[in-house]
């Protein structure tokens, strides 16, 4: 925040105050616990949700000024956040998820969900997580 504050970044500073200040409220909620790693990622996390949210309504309003924004908003909160795994990657955690939970079938979807959200969570979009699984299960 410094540094964008010295540099005149003023959407980076809007930003960066944004994020803390959703940190600053969680860390409110639990007086007696601190924010852990899966904290931090859940709130960038859900930070670059509701602005990929805010691109579609925009775009959809025709304000692509706006969703252009929140765009850059996105590249400045994903910097903070671990570096994705490529689909490949995505691809051979699930395959080893589906083997470990011994699903054969779309009926053990849920379940095998549940781990790979655990696992993956943060580091691939829940989506791509589930179009995956779909396809590796038959579904």
């Amino acid at each position: 925040m410094k540094t964008a504050l010295k540099g005149g970044e003023s959407l980076r500073l809007e930003t960066l105050r944004t994020v803390r200040a959703q940190f600053i409220e969680l860390s409110k909620r639990g007086s007696d616990k601190e924010i852990t790693g899966d904290d931090e990622i859940a709130v960038l996390t859900s930070a670059i949700k509701k602005r990929k949210e805010a691109i579609e309504m925009y775009e959809k309003g025709g304000r692509g000024d706006l969703a252009a924004k929140e765009r850059q908003e996105i590249e400045i909160i994903s910097v903070y956040l671990p570096p994705p795994l490529s689909r490949e990657e995505a691809e051979a955690a699930i395959t080893a998820i589906i083997a470990e939970s011994g699903a054969t079938s779309p009926k053990d979807f849920a379940k095998v969900m549940g781990v790979a959200m655990k696992d993956l969570k943060g580091k691939i979009d829940g989506k791509v997580v589930q179009e995956l699984v779909r396809q590796k299960l038959g579904g």
